[in-house]
Protein backbone atom coordinates (compact mmCIF):
# COMPACT_ATOMS: atom_id res chain seq x y z
CA UNK A 1 0.00 0.00 0.00
CA UNK A 2 2.96 2.15 0.22
CA UNK A 3 2.37 3.32 -3.77
CA UNK A 4 -0.61 5.06 -2.02
CA UNK A 5 1.08 7.58 0.03
CA UNK A 6 1.22 11.09 -0.06
CA UNK A 7 4.50 12.40 -1.63
CA UNK A 8 5.37 13.87 1.95
CA UNK A 9 5.70 10.72 3.54
CA UNK A 10 8.81 10.10 1.74
CA UNK A 11 10.47 13.20 4.46
CA UNK A 12 9.41 11.29 7.59
CA UNK A 13 12.10 9.49 9.17
CA UNK A 14 12.39 8.00 12.41
CA UNK A 15 13.78 10.10 14.94
CA UNK A 16 17.71 8.66 15.61
CA UNK A 17 16.26 10.24 20.02
CA UNK A 18 12.86 8.13 19.88
CA UNK A 19 15.03 5.04 19.16
CA UNK A 20 17.59 5.89 21.33
CA UNK A 21 15.06 6.41 24.44
CA UNK A 22 14.94 2.37 23.94
CA UNK A 23 17.87 2.04 25.55
CA UNK A 24 17.11 3.14 29.15
CA UNK A 25 15.34 -0.06 29.54
CA UNK A 26 18.91 -2.05 28.75
CA UNK A 27 20.48 -2.99 32.27
CA UNK A 28 24.05 -0.97 33.03
CA UNK A 29 23.31 1.92 30.43
CA UNK A 30 24.75 5.40 31.45
CA UNK A 31 22.75 7.42 28.90
CA UNK A 32 23.53 11.15 28.05
CA UNK A 33 21.35 10.51 24.88
CA UNK A 34 17.29 12.06 25.32
CA UNK A 35 17.32 15.34 26.78
CA UNK A 36 14.85 14.08 29.67
CA UNK A 37 13.83 15.53 32.48
CA UNK A 38 14.56 13.93 35.77
CA UNK A 39 11.34 12.48 36.89
CA UNK A 40 12.31 12.79 40.68
CA UNK A 41 11.65 16.79 40.05
CA UNK A 42 7.84 16.43 39.11
CA UNK A 43 5.75 17.98 41.44
CA UNK A 44 4.01 14.82 41.70
CA UNK A 45 2.28 15.22 44.60
CA UNK A 46 1.16 18.62 43.48
CA UNK A 47 -0.25 16.95 40.58
CA UNK A 48 -2.02 14.09 42.31
CA UNK A 49 -4.00 16.78 44.69
CA UNK A 50 -4.71 18.73 41.16
CA UNK A 51 -6.11 15.94 39.47
CA UNK A 52 -8.06 14.73 42.60
CA UNK A 53 -9.30 18.52 42.65
CA UNK A 54 -10.17 18.04 39.39
CA UNK A 55 -12.39 14.81 39.70
CA UNK A 56 -13.96 16.39 42.39
CA UNK A 57 -17.96 16.69 42.36
CA UNK A 58 -18.04 20.70 41.65
CA UNK A 59 -15.75 20.01 38.27
CA UNK A 60 -15.89 16.58 37.08
CA UNK A 61 -18.06 16.75 34.46
CA UNK A 62 -15.92 19.90 32.92
CA UNK A 63 -12.54 17.72 33.51
CA UNK A 64 -13.82 14.94 31.67
CA UNK A 65 -15.74 16.53 28.95
CA UNK A 66 -15.10 18.21 25.64
CA UNK A 67 -13.68 21.95 25.87
CA UNK A 68 -12.71 25.16 23.45
CA UNK A 69 -10.20 24.48 21.10
CA UNK A 70 -8.04 27.51 22.04
CA UNK A 71 -8.07 26.17 25.78
CA UNK A 72 -9.01 26.15 29.36
CA UNK A 73 -9.04 30.02 29.79
CA UNK A 74 -7.68 29.90 33.05
CA UNK A 75 -4.59 28.37 32.00
CA UNK A 76 -4.37 30.64 28.88
CA UNK A 77 -5.23 33.58 31.72
CA UNK A 78 -2.17 32.06 33.49
CA UNK A 79 -0.03 31.67 30.78
CA UNK A 80 -0.49 35.55 29.84
CA UNK A 81 0.68 36.48 33.27
CA UNK A 82 3.35 34.35 32.89
CA UNK A 83 4.46 35.73 29.53
CA UNK A 84 4.35 39.42 31.01
CA UNK A 85 6.78 38.35 33.69
CA UNK A 86 9.28 37.71 30.77
CA UNK A 87 8.66 41.16 28.93
CA UNK A 88 5.47 39.73 26.55
CA UNK A 89 2.28 41.88 27.19
CA UNK A 90 0.04 39.53 25.86
CA UNK A 91 -3.85 38.83 26.88
CA UNK A 92 -5.50 34.92 27.03
CA UNK A 93 -7.12 35.82 23.58
CA UNK A 94 -3.42 35.39 22.32
CA UNK A 95 -2.74 32.22 24.04
CA UNK A 96 -3.72 28.78 21.93
CA UNK A 97 -2.80 25.89 24.44
CA UNK A 98 -1.38 22.96 21.65
CA UNK A 99 -0.47 19.12 23.02
CA UNK A 100 2.91 20.13 23.60
CA UNK A 101 5.01 22.42 21.51
CA UNK A 102 6.03 20.01 19.60
CA UNK A 103 2.16 20.16 18.02
CA UNK A 104 2.75 24.15 17.76
CA UNK A 105 5.83 23.53 15.78
CA UNK A 106 3.74 20.97 12.88
CA UNK A 107 0.64 23.67 13.22
CA UNK A 108 2.65 26.13 12.55
CA UNK A 109 4.77 24.05 9.20
CA UNK A 110 1.47 23.28 8.03
CA UNK A 111 0.26 27.33 7.69
CA UNK A 112 3.36 28.43 6.49
CA UNK A 113 5.20 26.09 4.38
CA UNK A 114 3.43 25.06 0.09
CA UNK A 115 6.21 22.71 -1.20
CA UNK A 116 9.39 24.25 -2.19
CA UNK A 117 9.37 27.09 0.53
CA UNK A 118 12.49 27.92 2.52
CA UNK A 119 12.41 27.49 6.12
CA UNK A 120 15.46 29.17 7.98
CA UNK A 121 16.95 26.77 10.45
CA UNK A 122 20.20 26.79 12.54
CA UNK A 123 22.89 24.16 11.65
CA UNK A 124 22.51 22.45 13.84
CA UNK A 125 19.16 22.83 14.68
CA UNK A 126 16.52 20.95 17.04
CA UNK A 127 15.51 17.55 15.37
CA UNK A 128 11.82 17.30 16.21
CA UNK A 129 11.71 20.71 14.38
CA UNK A 130 13.08 19.50 11.18
CA UNK A 131 10.77 16.25 11.76
CA UNK A 132 7.71 18.51 12.04
CA UNK A 133 8.48 20.80 8.85
CA UNK A 134 9.70 18.28 6.44
CA UNK A 135 6.72 16.79 5.90
CA UNK A 136 5.42 19.79 4.14
CA UNK A 137 8.14 19.66 2.11
CA UNK A 138 10.17 22.50 2.07
CA UNK A 139 14.10 23.49 1.59
CA UNK A 140 16.27 24.28 4.51
CA UNK A 141 18.81 27.19 4.55
CA UNK A 142 21.28 27.84 7.44
CA UNK A 143 19.96 30.54 9.33
CA UNK A 144 23.23 32.55 10.40
CA UNK A 145 22.63 34.29 13.53
CA UNK A 146 24.97 37.43 13.37
CA UNK A 147 26.58 36.59 10.09
CA UNK A 148 27.15 38.60 7.03
CA UNK A 149 24.53 36.97 5.30
CA UNK A 150 21.71 39.57 3.72
CA UNK A 151 18.14 38.80 2.66
CA UNK A 152 18.61 39.85 -0.49
CA UNK A 153 21.39 36.14 -0.68
CA UNK A 154 18.31 34.34 1.39
CA UNK A 155 16.18 35.45 -1.49
CA UNK A 156 18.29 33.97 -4.03
CA UNK A 157 19.50 31.16 -2.56
CA UNK A 158 15.15 30.24 -1.80
CA UNK A 159 14.52 31.06 -5.70
CA UNK A 160 10.69 30.24 -6.82
CA UNK A 161 9.99 29.18 -2.90
CA UNK A 162 9.54 32.23 -1.01
CA UNK A 163 11.57 32.20 2.62
CA UNK A 164 8.60 32.01 5.14
CA UNK A 165 10.38 31.81 8.37
CA UNK A 166 13.10 31.58 10.81
CA UNK A 167 12.93 29.34 13.56
CA UNK A 168 15.38 28.79 16.15
CA UNK A 169 15.23 28.34 20.25
CA UNK A 170 17.33 31.48 21.69
CA UNK A 171 18.22 30.41 24.81
CA UNK A 172 20.25 27.65 25.33
CA UNK A 173 19.49 25.57 22.43
CA UNK A 174 18.72 22.23 21.54
CA UNK A 175 21.15 20.45 20.58
CA UNK A 176 24.16 22.94 21.08
CA UNK A 177 23.15 24.57 24.58
CA UNK A 178 24.28 27.97 23.29
CA UNK A 179 22.29 30.96 23.47
CA UNK A 180 21.91 34.06 21.12
CA UNK A 181 22.77 37.72 22.93
CA UNK A 182 20.96 40.23 22.86
CA UNK A 183 22.24 41.94 19.81
CA UNK A 184 21.68 39.00 18.00
CA UNK A 185 18.63 38.68 18.35
CA UNK A 186 17.86 42.08 17.17
CA UNK A 187 19.46 41.55 14.21
CA UNK A 188 17.16 38.34 13.41
CA UNK A 189 14.74 41.06 14.16
CA UNK A 190 15.83 43.30 10.99
CA UNK A 191 16.33 40.47 9.02
CA UNK A 192 12.38 38.95 9.10
CA UNK A 193 11.01 42.21 8.47
CA UNK A 194 13.83 42.35 5.39
CA UNK A 195 12.66 39.33 3.99
CA UNK A 196 8.78 39.90 5.51
CA UNK A 197 8.95 36.36 6.70
CA UNK A 198 8.30 35.41 10.16
CA UNK A 199 10.01 34.45 13.26
CA UNK A 200 9.34 31.22 15.62
CA UNK A 201 10.79 31.33 18.62
CA UNK A 202 10.62 27.80 20.66
CA UNK A 203 11.05 28.98 24.32
CA UNK A 204 11.35 25.07 25.51
CA UNK A 205 14.31 25.71 28.02
CA UNK A 206 13.65 29.45 28.77
CA UNK A 207 12.99 29.46 32.28
CA UNK A 208 16.20 26.88 33.09
CA UNK A 209 18.69 29.78 33.19
CA UNK A 210 21.72 28.94 35.59
CA UNK A 211 23.97 31.29 35.17
CA UNK A 212 24.48 34.93 33.62
CA UNK A 213 21.98 37.56 32.64
CA UNK A 214 18.43 37.05 31.05
CA UNK A 215 18.03 37.87 28.48
CA UNK A 216 14.56 39.66 26.80
CA UNK A 217 13.31 36.76 24.58
CA UNK A 218 12.72 37.91 20.93
CA UNK A 219 8.84 38.87 21.34
CA UNK A 220 9.34 41.05 23.89
CA UNK A 221 12.48 43.39 21.57
CA UNK A 222 10.00 43.40 19.27
CA UNK A 223 6.95 44.39 21.05
CA UNK A 224 9.39 47.00 21.93
CA UNK A 225 9.70 48.12 19.10
CA UNK A 226 6.49 48.26 17.65
CA UNK A 227 4.00 48.14 21.18
CA UNK A 228 1.64 46.15 19.90
CA UNK A 229 1.14 42.53 19.35
CA UNK A 230 -1.08 42.14 16.61
CA UNK A 231 2.03 43.99 15.09
CA UNK A 232 4.59 41.86 15.53
CA UNK A 233 5.45 38.45 13.19
CA UNK A 234 7.21 37.07 16.17
CA UNK A 235 5.53 33.58 17.41
CA UNK A 236 6.10 32.24 20.98
CA UNK A 237 5.97 28.46 21.18
CA UNK A 238 6.47 27.35 25.13
CA UNK A 239 5.99 24.24 26.92
CA UNK A 240 5.56 23.04 30.83
CA UNK A 241 7.61 19.91 29.64
CA UNK A 242 10.86 20.96 30.70
CA UNK A 243 9.38 22.57 33.89
CA UNK A 244 6.51 20.84 35.04
CA UNK A 245 5.76 17.64 33.06
CA UNK A 246 6.31 16.20 29.82
CA UNK A 247 3.92 13.53 30.20
CA UNK A 248 0.84 15.70 30.05
CA UNK A 249 1.62 17.48 26.97
CA UNK A 250 1.00 20.88 27.23
CA UNK A 251 2.70 23.82 25.48
CA UNK A 252 1.42 26.93 24.19
CA UNK A 253 1.42 29.53 21.21
CA UNK A 254 1.81 33.06 21.67
CA UNK A 255 1.61 35.39 18.42
CA UNK A 256 -0.51 37.51 16.93
CA UNK A 257 -4.51 37.16 16.73
CA UNK A 258 -5.04 35.78 12.87
CA UNK A 259 -2.07 33.79 13.34
CA UNK A 260 -3.52 32.27 16.35
CA UNK A 261 -7.03 32.36 14.46
CA UNK A 262 -5.72 29.95 11.97
CA UNK A 263 -3.91 27.43 14.58
CA UNK A 264 -7.34 26.87 15.93
CA UNK A 265 -8.77 26.09 12.63
CA UNK A 266 -6.08 23.61 12.80
CA UNK A 267 -6.47 22.46 16.16
CA UNK A 268 -10.33 21.72 15.18
CA UNK A 269 -9.27 19.53 12.43
CA UNK A 270 -6.87 17.52 14.04
CA UNK A 271 -7.71 17.03 17.84
CA UNK A 272 -10.54 19.22 18.86
CA UNK A 273 -8.72 20.29 21.63
CA UNK A 274 -6.16 19.47 24.57
CA UNK A 275 -7.14 17.25 27.15
CA UNK A 276 -9.02 19.09 29.28
CA UNK A 277 -8.19 17.28 32.46
CA UNK A 278 -4.96 17.79 31.94
CA UNK A 279 -5.13 21.77 31.38
CA UNK A 280 -6.83 21.92 34.46
CA UNK A 281 -4.56 20.32 36.43
CA UNK A 282 -1.27 21.81 35.42
CA UNK A 283 -3.68 25.21 35.54
CA UNK A 284 -3.57 24.22 39.78
CA UNK A 285 -0.07 23.22 39.84
CA UNK A 286 1.38 26.38 37.51
CA UNK A 287 -0.64 28.79 40.01
CA UNK A 288 0.02 27.04 43.51
CA UNK A 289 3.81 26.18 43.02
CA UNK A 290 5.67 26.80 39.54
CA UNK A 291 8.01 30.29 40.87
CA UNK A 292 8.96 27.96 43.93
CA UNK A 293 9.34 25.18 41.70
CA UNK A 294 11.84 26.18 38.79
CA UNK A 295 14.42 27.42 41.71
CA UNK A 296 14.40 23.70 42.56
CA UNK A 297 15.10 22.36 38.73
CA UNK A 298 17.54 24.91 38.42
CA UNK A 299 19.87 24.24 41.37
CA UNK A 300 19.51 20.18 40.57
CA UNK A 301 20.69 20.69 36.57
CA UNK A 302 22.73 23.55 37.68
CA UNK A 303 25.00 20.77 39.39
CA UNK A 304 25.15 18.33 36.49
CA UNK A 305 25.64 20.79 33.86
CA UNK A 306 28.69 21.51 36.44
CA UNK A 307 29.80 17.60 37.04
CA UNK A 308 29.80 17.68 33.44
CA UNK A 309 31.65 20.63 32.29
CA UNK A 310 34.38 19.64 34.66
CA UNK A 311 34.46 16.11 33.82
CA UNK A 312 34.81 16.97 30.30
CA UNK A 313 38.25 18.95 31.29
CA UNK A 314 39.46 15.48 33.26
CA UNK A 315 38.99 13.20 30.96
CA UNK A 316 38.41 14.47 27.23
CA UNK A 317 41.12 14.16 24.73
CA UNK A 318 43.12 16.88 23.11
CA UNK A 319 41.23 17.86 20.01
CA UNK A 320 37.93 17.73 21.10
CA UNK A 321 35.61 20.76 21.81
CA UNK A 322 32.76 21.30 23.51
CA UNK A 323 30.30 24.67 24.52
CA UNK A 324 29.61 26.01 28.09
CA UNK A 325 25.73 26.44 28.13
CA UNK A 326 24.54 29.05 30.29
CA UNK A 327 21.23 26.55 30.93
CA UNK A 328 19.37 23.89 29.49
CA UNK A 329 20.12 20.31 29.22
CA UNK A 330 22.56 19.84 26.43
CA UNK A 331 26.19 20.18 25.81
CA UNK A 332 27.82 19.90 22.35
CA UNK A 333 31.03 18.40 21.46
CA UNK A 334 33.14 18.43 17.96
CA UNK A 335 35.23 16.16 17.60
CA UNK A 336 38.43 15.94 15.47
CA UNK A 337 37.54 16.21 11.68
CA UNK A 338 37.35 12.71 10.26
CA UNK A 339 35.61 11.11 13.38
CA UNK A 340 32.03 9.55 13.27
CA UNK A 341 30.00 10.24 16.08
CA UNK A 342 27.58 7.23 14.62
CA UNK A 343 30.34 5.42 14.53
CA UNK A 344 31.92 6.13 18.51
CA UNK A 345 28.12 5.66 19.37
CA UNK A 346 28.55 1.90 18.16
CA UNK A 347 31.92 1.42 20.14
CA UNK A 348 30.84 3.36 23.22
CA UNK A 349 26.85 1.21 23.43
CA UNK A 350 29.59 -2.51 23.32
CA UNK A 351 32.74 -1.42 24.97
CA UNK A 352 31.55 1.02 27.70
CA UNK A 353 27.77 1.31 27.96
CA UNK A 354 27.71 4.90 27.13
CA UNK A 355 24.41 6.64 25.44
CA UNK A 356 24.48 10.03 23.44
CA UNK A 357 23.11 11.33 20.50
CA UNK A 358 25.35 11.86 17.02
CA UNK A 359 25.00 14.79 15.86
CA UNK A 360 24.40 14.55 11.82
CA UNK A 361 20.78 13.96 12.94
CA UNK A 362 20.45 17.49 13.81
CA UNK A 363 22.16 18.77 10.35
CA UNK A 364 19.37 19.15 7.24
CA UNK A 365 22.13 18.20 4.91
CA UNK A 366 23.28 15.26 7.42
CA UNK A 367 27.00 17.10 7.61
CA UNK A 368 27.80 17.58 11.09
CA UNK A 369 29.74 13.86 11.42
CA UNK A 370 32.45 14.46 13.85
CA UNK A 371 29.96 16.02 16.47
CA UNK A 372 27.79 14.16 19.60
CA UNK A 373 25.05 15.62 21.85
CA UNK A 374 25.48 15.17 25.53
CA UNK A 375 22.39 15.64 27.92
CA UNK A 376 23.21 16.19 31.53
CA UNK A 377 19.66 16.37 32.98
CA UNK A 378 18.75 12.81 33.82
CA UNK A 379 21.63 11.71 35.78
CA UNK A 380 22.92 12.65 38.96
CA UNK A 381 26.58 14.08 39.17
CA UNK A 382 28.39 10.69 39.88
CA UNK A 383 27.00 8.85 37.11
CA UNK A 384 27.98 12.18 35.10
CA UNK A 385 31.83 11.55 36.31
CA UNK A 386 31.53 7.80 35.73
CA UNK A 387 29.63 7.95 31.98
CA UNK A 388 31.89 10.70 31.01
CA UNK A 389 35.34 8.89 32.07
CA UNK A 390 34.06 5.75 30.25
CA UNK A 391 33.50 7.81 27.43
CA UNK A 392 36.87 9.34 27.14
CA UNK A 393 38.20 6.20 27.16
CA UNK A 394 36.63 5.30 24.19
CA UNK A 395 38.02 8.53 22.22
CA UNK A 396 41.14 8.20 23.49
CA UNK A 397 41.23 4.83 21.99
Amino acid sequence: MHQLFATRAARMKASEIRELLKLLDQPGIISFAGGIPDPALFPAEAFAQAFQQALGADSRAQALQYSASEGYMPLREWIAGHMRKIGIDCGPDDVLITSGSQQALDYLGKLFLSPGDTALVGWPTYLGALAAFNAYEPRFDRLREGGNVGAAQYRAAAGLGAVKYAYLSPDFANPTGETVDRQGREALLDLAEELDCALIEDGAYQALRYDGQAIPPILALELARKGDLQACRTIYCGSFSKTLSPGLRMGWVVAARPVIAQLVLMKQAADLHSATINQMAVHQVAQTCFDSHIPKVRATYRARRDAMLAALERHMPEGVQWTRPEGGMFIWLTLPPGADGAQLLARALETVKVAFVPGQAFHPDSSGANTIRLSFSNSDEATIAEGIARLGTVLRG
